[in-house]
């Protein structure tokens, strides 16, 4: 069995309705911390706006964290459809954070399934 040494995250749930940002975060703070190569996709119209900086409604506050991730070395990809679907503009994205587009979305799903590494949809 091959050792996992990426972990690929994806995000695609209401913001503030649930727990999964919370849990996404920690999780890549989690895989982090063990030397791992974390990557998180923002996707879906309602994923997406995770990666919005100042986001003024709903709590917790999350671009602190999203911050302390990437001064981690997490990766942040905002999929590029889905904010264009909700209007959100590339200047409206947290520092660190790019956008992604759905063909390479697809394409790291085939990657990361055939080097036998982890991937957790929240």
């Amino acid at each position: 069995m091959a050792k996992i040494e990426k972990v690929l995250l994806l995000l695609k749930n209401m913001v503030y309705e649930s727990n999964s940002p919370q849990e996404t975060l920690k999780f890549a703070k989690f895989y982090r911390s063990k030397g791992l190569k974390v990557l998180v996709i923002l996707w879906g119209p309602m994923g997406v706006l995770l990666a919005k900086k100042d986001k003024t409604r709903g709590s917790p506050k999350y671009d602190s964290t999203i911050r302390e991730c990437i001064d981690m070395g997490v990766e942040f990809r905002c999929c590029q459809l889905a904010s264009d679907m909700i209007g959100f503009k590339k200047e409206e994205l947290i520092p660190g954070i790019e956008f992604i587009c759905s063909k390479n979305i697809a394409e790291l799903f085939l990657t990361y399934t055939e080097e036998n590494q982890l991937i957790i949809n929240f």
